[in-house]
C-alpha cells in the first residue's frame, strides 16, 4: 500500500474498501481527485464527522486534491435513519445549513497550494434535472433487489415506520453526485463514513455503467470506546463543532475527559501527532498517569485544529484558573461564563460579607466556622488568599461578566454573580 494508505491503516481509519491494489496503484501514479459529502441536517458539524475530514486531511497532506461536497439538494431530502423517517426542513434553513457547514468545512482542511481543497454543493446539478431525467437516466441503472437489500433499507422496510420513496430514493441521488464529480472533475475515490458504504457503491456501480470507468470507494470506520460503546455526547448532548452550539471550553473538556484506555486510539485518530510522538504519550500514560499528558495533548490539538491556537489558548488558561493556578482576570466574559457555568454560585452584591457568602453556599455550617477558616488561609477570592475575617466583596474583586470566584480550600470554588 501507499505510504497514506499505511498511514490511515495504522490510525485505525480503514473500514471497508474496493480493490485495493487498484486503489494504492492510482495514489501512487500521481494526484487523485476524490470526494466526501456532508448533509446539512443541522446548522453544525459534530466530532464524528471529524474522522471523514481527517481522512481528507491526510490525503490532501499525501498531495491529492479533494472536493468537499456539501449536500444543498441531499439535505432537502435526508439519507434513511435507523428509526422513523427524518423531518423535512425548509429551503431557507437548509440554504443556511449549508453556508454553516461550508464555512466550517473550509477551516478544516487546505484550500491553497496546487492540491487545494474545493467545495461544491450538489444543488448545483440535481436542481436542474427532471423527474424524466432522474427515471430514464438514472432510475434505470439501479437494480430494486440491490437497493432493496441495502442494511439499512431492510431494517426500515421491516419496521412499522416503513420507508418512504423520498428517503428510499436518497441512494440515488448520492449516486449521481459521485458520477457528476467524475465528470466535471475526474473525481475516481469516494470517501466517508462506513454506514455509507452502500451508498457509496452504488455510485461507484453507477459510473461504471454509465462511462464504463473503474474508480474506488473507501470508508472510515465508527470510532468506539475500549468498551464497545459510541465515541461521543457530552452532558448536554453532541459534541458540536459551532462555538455558539458548545463552547470551545466544554470542547477542550470533553477530549480532555477520555479515557485512558481510549487516549491513545484517539490521538491516532483526532491529531496529526507522529507515530514517534503518539509512542512518547503512551509511554508517559503508562509511568505519569496523573500527569495526563496524552489527554492534555489531545484536548489542545483538536480544539486548535477546530476552533485555532487563540481560543485553545483562553480555554487552557480557564482550566488553569479553576484549579487556582491562574489569575482569572486574563480572562474574558465568554471564556469565564463558559468555565464556571456548572459550578455552585449564588447571587449576590457589592458590600456582602465573605462569611454570610460561605455559608449561604453549604461551605461553611456557621459564621465562625467561617471565620475560623478564613483565618487559618483557607478562603480565597479570584485565587487570592484572603486573611481578614471581616472581608467584604468589593467593587474591585469584579471579573469580566461581574462575577467573583470563591475558593475554599483547593477543590471547593464556587460562583459569586454579582447585582451592583
Amino acid at each position: 500500500m501507499t505510504d497514506v494508505l499505511e498511514e490511515l491503516r495504522w490510525r485505525g481509519l480503514i473500514a471497508q474498501h474496493t480493490d485495493i491494489d487498484a486503489l494504492s496503484e492510482a495514489l501512487n501514479s500521481g494526484p487523485v481527485t476524490f470526494y466526501c459529502g456532508f448533509d446539512p441536517t443541522g446548522p453544525s458539524l459534530h466530532h464524528g464527522h471529524l474522522v471523514a475530514v481527517k481522512v481528507m486531511r491526510h490525503l490532501q497532506m499525501a498531495g491529492h486534491k479533494p472536493l468537499v461536497l456539501v449536500g444543498g439538494a441531499t439535505g432537502l431530502v435526508g439519507d434513511p435513519r435507523a428509526k422513523g423517517e427524518r423531518t423535512l426542513n425548509e429551503r431557507e434553513t437548509v440554504a443556511q445549513w449549508v453556508d454553516s457547514l461550508r464555512g466550517q468545512l473550509e477551516s478544516l482542511l487546505d484550500f491553497e497550494g496546487e492540491n487545494a481543497a474545493r467545495t461544491v454543493n450538489n444543488f448545483d446539478w440535481t436542481e436542474e434535472m427532471s423527474a424524466i431525467d432522474f427515471l430514464r437516466d438514472l432510475g434505470k441503472h439501479f437494480r430494486m433487489g440491490t437497493m432493496l437489500s441495502k442494511d439499512i433499507v431492510s431494517r426500515r422496510l421491516n419496521s412499522e415506520e416503513g420507508i418512504s420513496y423520498t428517503e428510499f430514493s436518497y441512494q440515488i441521488l448520492q449516486a449521481n453526485d459521485y458520477l457528476e464529480l467524475y465528470r466535471r472533475y475526474g473525481c475516481t475515490l469516494e470517501v466517508g463514513g462506513n454506514d455509507q458504504w452502500g451508498n457509496l457503491v452504488g455510485g461507484m456501480d453507477l459510473i461504471h455503467k454509465v462511462e464504463g470507468a473503474s474508480v474506488h470507494v473507501l470508508t472510515n470506520p465508527l470510532i468506539t470506546k475500549s468498551d464497545g460503546t459510541k465515541f461521543g455526547k457530552t452532558e448536554g448532548g453532541a459534541v458540536w463543532l459551532n462555538p455558539e452550539m458548545l463552547s470551545p471550553y466544554k470542547f477542550y473538556q470533553f477530549w480532555l475527559n477520555t479515557a485512558d484506555d481510549d487516549v491513545i486510539t484517539m490521538l491516532k485518530v483526532f491529531t496529526f501527532r507522529s507515530r514517534e510522538e503518539i509512542a512518547e504519550l503512551e509511554k508517559a500514560l503508562v509511568e505519569r498517569p496523573f500527569a495526563r499528558e496524552a489527554q492534555k495533548t489531545l484536548a489542545e490539538d483538536v480544539t486548535t485544529w477546530v476552533h485555532g491556537a487563540e481560543a485553545t489558548e483562553r480555554v487552557k488558561q480557564a482550566s488553569l484558573v479553576l484549579f487556582g493556578q491562574a489569575d482569572p482576570v486574563v480572562l474574558d466574559e465568554r471564556t469565564l461564563q463558559d468555565a464556571v457555568a456548572e459550578l455552585p454560585s449564588v447571587s449576590t452584591r457589592i458590600g456582602t460579607v465573605i462569611t454570610d457568602l460561605l455559608v449561604e453556599l453549604g461551605l461553611e455550617k456557621g459564621k465562625s466556622a467561617a471565620r475560623r477558616t478564613i483565618a487559618s488561609g483557607g478562603v480565597y477570592i479570584n485565587n487570592v488568599k484572603i486573611d481578614n475575617e471581616e472581608r467584604i466583596v468589593e467593587l474591585g474583586d469584579l471579573l469580566a461578566g461581574n462575577v467573583v470566584l470563591l475558593r475554599k480550600g483547593r477543590k471547593n470554588l464556587s460562583v459569586l454573580h454579582i447585582d451592583k
